[in-house]
């Protein structure tokens, strides 16, 4: 097929790029002249494993192009999804002006009929908004379809390629036929496309990150209550997730949710929930928690080391909000390092990719080394926030010669408490008892 995605950031470049992958001529297109520009030049907007090989092998072989000029890219299509930003607002609902721009563009641009999927995140009754918009700018009867994304940063390519499942919202059987044709190829080994009506596709997309994110919270709140009664969160976990109705998955104690998705997710369900006069009190105990959680590794090292930290420095492993993306959108490591900062800490901080957007972010109130272990020297305390596999292993003896004191801060529990105590270090992890 012919498809034309619309927006070019992290859904819509690994969306075109995985659909050029499965043989359709795929035309990305974005307002961004500098992005497309880049990508033109093979440079990624994002940091994702396995992207750029996937991008580059594309447009070698004629599948993949990239246009500032969107509606050239709607001319020429069968298809156009739409992938723009549904970034959140002050009162906690999704913006959906980007998303309105683009249906108002394609009404006016298309000479024939499209089948126009949303790929965006969008609270329930967009489609019905796009499909008025589309209706009032043009004269064809173009057919919607809502299409959200499962992509997790960091593994989102086979996520696309290998899913769990699709779900596609629309009205006719006509438009079930054309999505079954497009995504044939990753539904050949039995996983289900679920088709239903557009408001419950929006919805589903919006349960299940809201689920995670209840997941993710529970655990971490029955962390703290861990600490206190003397248990080990890790040996609940490991209990109770034993549960085939609980599962292990999103059941591990940390510092808190952050990213792209849950936090955004989250709000725009609560806010469409109060909307409709039936607010989700559990969604709003779960924010409330993870709200408090991303505070928990400052209060481990205000309670170890005071109120005041003038004259402390602390080294932190990991700044992304998980492993294996540069992502740094509502990072736990950024509430941390603000309070250092504010008590009169000093900071020295690594990321194997998010560098680049750190210094963007705090600028130079934190020295950033080039290495894991650059940044050890003369630290009082590490501090483990984010778990990179290259931080699981760490040289003991190079921990040793480089700190001032041996205090370590686990914020993912990737250390053994026990290991650690017999080399004479000080270990605070998440629900575990100190050592």
């Amino acid at each position: 097929m012919d498809i034309a995605v619309i927006g070019t950031g992290y859904v819509g470049l690994v969306a075109g790029t995985c659909l050029a992958d499965l043989g359709h001529d795929v035309v990305c297109a974005d307002k961004d002249e500098q992005k497309i520009a880049g990508l033109l030049e093979g440079q990624m907007p994002i940091y994702e494993p396995g992207l750029d090989q996937l991008v580059a092998r594309n447009v070698r072989e004629g599948r993949l192009q990239f246009t500032a000029d969107t509606p050239s890219a709607i001319l020429g299509c069968e298809v156009c999804y739409i992938a723009v930003g549904t970034p959140m607002a002050e009162d906690g609902s999704a913006s959906l002006s980007g998303v309105l721009a683009v249906a108002k563009l394609i009404g006016e641009t298309a000479t024939a009929a499209l089948t126009v999927v949303i790929k965006s995140t969008v609270p329930v009754g967009t489609a019905d908004k796009v499909r008025e918009i589309l209706l009032e700018s043009g004269s064809h009867a173009h057919e919607v379809v809502s299409n959200p994304e499962f992509l997790k940063e960091g593994s989102a390519v086979n996520d696309f390629t290998s899913p769990d499942r699709i779900i596609c919202g629309c009205r006719l059987p006509e438009t079930e036929e054309v999505m079954r044709r497009l995504y044939h190829p990753l539904v050949r080994t039995g996983k289900p496309i679920h088709f239903m009506d557009n408001r419950s596709a929006e919805l589903s997309k919006y349960a299940a990150n809201a689920f995670l994110a209840t997941k993710i919270s529970f655990i971490n709140d029955l962390a703290n209550l861990c600490e206190r009664v003397g248990a080990d969160v890790d040996a609940v976990r490991r209990g109770a997730g034993s549960d085939s109705r609980i599962g292990l998955r999103f059941f591990f104690p940390g510092v808190g949710y952050g990213g792209s998705c849950f936090p955004k997710d989250v709000q725009a369900l609560m806010f469409t929930a109060r909307e409709y006069g039936h607010p989700l009190e559990i969604l709003e105990a779960v924010e409330a928690v993870n709200y408090r959680q991303k505070q928990v590794l400052g209060q481990k090292v205000i309670k170890r080391f005071g109120e005041d930290l003038t004259g402390k420095h602390f080294a932190i492993w990991g700044l992304s909000f998980k492993p294996r993306t540069d992502d740094m959108r509502e990072a736990p490591s950024l509430v941390l390092i603000e309070e250092l900062l504010q008590r009169g800490a000093t900071v020295a901080a690594y990321d194997p990719e998010a560098m680049e957007e750190a210094k963007h972010t705090l600028g130079d109130r934190v020295a950033f080394g080039d290495s894991s272990d650059a940044v050890l020297n003369g630290a009082d305390a590490l501090v483990l926030v984010t778990e990179w596999s290259e931080f699981r292993n760490p040289d003991l003896d190079e921990l040793k010669q480089r700190m001032r004191q041996r205090i370590i801060f686990d914020g993912r529990n990737i250390y053994d408490p026990e290991l650690f105590r017999e080399i004479g270090f000080e270990l605070y992890a998440i629900g575990r008892p100190s050592v």
